[in-house]
């Protein structure tokens, strides 16, 4: 019997987690699994790499994948070692170090890359079919090279070069306001380093927060220390030589005149998925490797994508010859973590299957695909991670409460403010179910309405009545639907409130032991002070003393 050949091209936190979904047919022998790497490190999780460029956390802490364990199983996990190209004729990746990888399965887990701007003394390459049939050998699994003083927050190399501008106490550039790079500007802050934030929206994460929101958000910044500079399109960067004669980042220019010094410029203005790879071998991509909802490439059956780099449509006679797709990669770790098991659970029953047909697939059934697929997510919330500040933002924000009801006679908004106290909820609502909220400095108000937009729940007639749970005289023990066991804690991993006092039972009492017995927190991490609270409750509703993280 032959085991089902399967490699897996890219090795971060989503295939960190694929390659756990499949370890039980590598033991059995039912599947061939080759990891080729890319970085010389362990798979980590690099929404916390921010947290490791000021020196918040250390690496030990960021591991997600268990390479050790992986290879007992009969696995080979190829650290260091980047995929150049893909023969799909002969099935065959082809390797930096020159060898040669047979593939009955190929899944791409590439991820994603941080863009470069447009700006004068910035090179940034193109990566459409041309420029990668001219130039494939530089930019195959590369990186943009970035002058000194010059750089992106995407891996451990760039927090390295984060935290020595941090540790000296230099004055940082943040370039963008989305939620990475305020993470990245707001812990540098608290950390001692000067930083300036520079976007040319109207306010900070203009993606996800309204006006009064994104307002509210700017004042709790610069009350931060954080200098804010809006409505600024940055133009070009100039240098500056060193003692040592090497030329250095010195400004930022903005269209509108501003010349803006300091020691480190880090661009956050967005990611694009690695479609190098895919763009190379033929497949079709768009935003990203286009893929079915069972995550097969569109145009190779033996082909997956996960992750960050995964663009999932259902291909219909009308897409199949439009350019320009639906949709696009969510970027967020949870639904990449969902494909990742889904995909495993999907090839493992393949390779079962095989296995009991005494031989090696040939390639004959892999068009039959499944009419299921990984389940539809639904819009992704997004949280600003920070100490003292919480903004937490789901769905279509833009509406306001004076809008023309006779266009939308079911949708409803409200919205309280208090800037003075840093303090903003908006709530938008059709038919009484929410569709959409923003919360600015009210932790507890964002986490109920986090339940509620979770459940499709309707909200209360008098929506004043949420404003409570931020109040000096709220109880969160007499609140017992938040930490009713079904009430879901941990979105990226799906972790419940009865799985985490599960786990608290077993003698799990910090968030660090929940985490490592469930997941709860591993992902983003901006549940982990809901995982405190359950803990807290739990341990006082048997008589133990109260654990913190």
């Amino acid at each position: 019997m032959s085991a089902l050949r399967i490699v897996l091209v890219g090795y971060g936190p989503v295939g960190a987690r694929f390659v756990e979904g499949l370890l039980p047919s590598v033991q059995t022998g039912a599947v061939e699994l080759t990891v080729i790497a890319g970085e010389d490190v362990e798979a980590y999780n690099r929404v916390l790499v921010a947290e490791y460029a000021v020196g918040n956390t250390d690496l030990d802490a960021m591991l997600v994948g268990d390479r050790e364990t992986a290879e007992e199983a009969g696995a080979r996990v190829l650290l260091g070692v980047a995929a150049t190209s893909i023969d799909r004729a002969a099935k065959v990746v082809r390797l930096t170090t020159g060898d040669e990888l047979l593939y009955d399965r190929l899944v791409l887990a590439t991820g994603s890359r941080a863009n470069v701007p447009t700006l004068d003394g910035v090179e940034r390459h193109r990566r459409d079919l041309a420029s990668l049939e001219k130039y494939g050998s530089s930019l195959v699994a590369r990186d943009d090279g970035l002058p000194d003083g010059v750089t992106a927050l995407r891996d451990l190399a760039d927090a390295e070069r984060v935290l020595e501008a941090v540790r000296a106490r230099k004055r940082i550039i943040v370039l963008g306001a989305g939620v990475l790079g305020l993470e990245l500007a707001l812990a540098a802050a608290h950390a001692g380093a000067q930083v300036c934030v520079v976007h040319h929206g109207p306010h900070p994460m203009p993606r996800n927060l309204d006006r009064g929101g994104g307002q509210v958000l700017r004042a709790a910044l610069r009350r931060t220390g954080i200098t804010v500079i809006a409505h600024s399109r940055a133009e070009a960067v100039a240098f500056r030589t060193d003692d040592q004669g090497n030329r250095r980042f010195d400004m930022l220019v903005t269209a509108d005149g501003k010349q803006l010094r300091g020691d480190l410029l880090v661009l956050s203005c967005g990611v694009s998925p690695r479609n190098e790879l895919a763009t190379l071998a033929g497949l079709r991509t768009a935003v990203g490797v286009v893929v079915h909802p069972d995550l097969r490439s569109w145009t190779d059956p033996s082909i997956f994508a996960i992750g960050d780099c995964a663009q999932v449509v259902e291909r219909t006679e009308e897409l199949a010859t439009q350019r320009v797709l639906p949709g696009a990669p969510s970027g967020l770790i949870g639904p990449g973590w969902r494909q990742a098991d889904w995909l495993a659970g999907a090839l493992t029953a393949e390779a079962g299957l095989i296995a009991a047909a005494g031989g090696r697939d040939d390639g004959a059934g892999s068009s039959d695909r499944s009419s299921a697929g990984v389940p539809a997510e639904r819009e992704p919330i997004v949280m600003l991670k920070a100490e003292h500040i919480d903004v937490v933002a789901v769905g279509d924000v833009t509406a306001d409460p004076w809008d023309d009801d006779a266009l939308y006679p079911r949708r409803r908004v409200s919205q309280w403010a208090d800037p003075e106290h840093l303090r903003y909820v908006k709530m938008v609502t059709d038919d009484g179910a929410l569709t959409g909220f923003v919360s600015v400095g009210m932790p507890r108000t964002a986490a109920e309405l986090t339940l509620l937009f979770e459940r499709r729940g309707e909200l209360p007639a008098d929506r004043s009545l949420l404003l409570r749970f931020d109040g000096p005289d709220y109880d969160p023990a007499a609140d017992a639907d938040a930490f009713a066991p079904t009430s879901t804690v941990c979105w990226c991993n799906g972790v419940t409130v009865g799985r985490i006092e599960e786990s608290a039972a077993c003698g799990n009492t910090t968030v660090e032991c929940v985490g490592r017995d469930t997941r709860a927190g591993t992902g983003c991490g901006g549940c982990k002070g809901r995982i405190a609270e359950v803990l807290s409750r739990a341990a006082e509703a048997d008589g133990t003393p109260s654990l913190m993280p």
